[in-house]
């Protein structure tokens, strides 16, 4: 616990200084966010804000971690790397945003590749590990205390694609507003850090019938110090925002989350947890389908947060509603634990 606390008060601490110097540096080097001209018209007046604030905010996260998890922990290191890995992919599409002062960055052909390469890497380390390769091939699903399949075998690679290339899309897909997607972030940060520590605890996991997972415990760390990074990050970001994450923090986020849910077998449970990250997204698949199979549109902009600012809500009023809807879409998840 005193890990626990240190490691999300050092993340909050250095990421409220260091954003703070991290804007005037990418202020001085003009890096700043391309704003699409057909968006929302109160939006253009953002252009030129600083972006790829995630830089400092993951940094922070996994300095942090570095400093308090335990070293010998295999799921440690394997979120760590899908953390760097998406957010590596998200600072070179940042990159191309700026330097081509485009809102075009990498293509969804080569982002898609490479979410496959790391979700590969991701399942061949799970598979190939025998000290967490039976737990990692099981199945389950929330209000149920037993598998729904004992072994997904090789299935297991396009089960932890989904999950993983979903939710952090689904983040991608919500940074649109000013603090949305880190507010929420920390929600699902919260909720994590409980629901893994529970897992790693044989006698609460035995408690509360749901899958005991050797080392998921110790990825409590990693959540409160993205939760204390969020915290620290909300600071500058909250609106009107001073920085934005840019994709460089929003697919290392969902990366990271997707990989945390994966490791302590509450894949599922992040449906419910992340439930603003799943309207979001499923508001422009709903989009995109009706578009393109009646040529209407279901709502007046996607994805959802800007068709209520379209319909006449102010960009305060739909960030903090969102927010609120993130705490209890946590609650609700971590009401499922007695439910079995």
């Amino acid at each position: 616990m005193i890990r626990m606390l240190t490691s999300a008060a050092i993340a909050f601490a250095v990421t409220v200084i260091g954003t703070r110097v991290l804007i005037d540096l990418l202020t001085r080097q003009k890096i700043g966010q391309p704003i699409r001209e057909y968006g929302v018209q109160s939006h253009l007046g953002k252009r030129g804000t600083p972006t790829m604030g995630g830089v400092l905010l993951i940094g922070t996260v996994v300095v942090s971690t570095l400093l308090w998890a335990k070293p010998e922990n295999p799921f440690v290191w394997l979120v760590l790397f899908s953390t760097v890995f998406m957010g590596g992919i998200g600072l070179y599409d940042d990159w191309l945003k700026v330097s081509k002062k485009s809102s075009d960055g990498i293509s969804s052909r080569m982002k898609f590749a490479l979410q496959c390469l790391l979700a590969g890497i991701f399942t061949i380390f799970l598979l190939l590990n025998p000290k967490v390769s039976t737990i990692a091939q099981q199945l389950y699903f929330p209000f149920i205390k037993d598998p729904l399949l004992a072994s997904m075998g090789w299935f297991s690679f396009i089960f932890f694609l989904l999950v993983i290339v979903g939710t952090s899309n689904a983040v991608n897909l919500t940074d649109g507003l000013d603090g949305l997607a880190t507010g929420c972030t920390a929600t699902v940060a919260a909720t994590y850090a409980v629901l893994v520590y529970v897992a790693g605890n044989i006698k609460a996991a035995s408690y509360l019938q749901i899958p005991y997972v050797a080392y998921s415990g110790e990825l409590a760390v990693l959540c409160v110090a993205l939760l204390g990074a969020c915290l620290g990050f909300l600071w500058w970001n909250a609106h009107p925002a001073r920085v934005f994450m840019g994709d460089t923090g929003s697919l290392a986020i969902g990366g990271m989350l997707g990989s945390v849910a994966i490791c302590c077998k509450q894949e599922f449970l992040l449906v419910i947890v992340g439930g603003i990250f799943v309207i979001e997204a499923m508001s422009v698949i709903l989009q995109v389908a009706s578009f393109k199979l009646t040529g209407r549109r279901i709502f007046k902009m996607s994805p959802i947060h800007h068709h209520f600012e379209l319909s006449g809500w102010k960009e305060n009023t739909v960030i903090v509603r969102f927010w609120i809807l993130s705490v209890l879409f946590a609650l609700l998840g971590l009401a499922t634990l007695k439910l079995r």
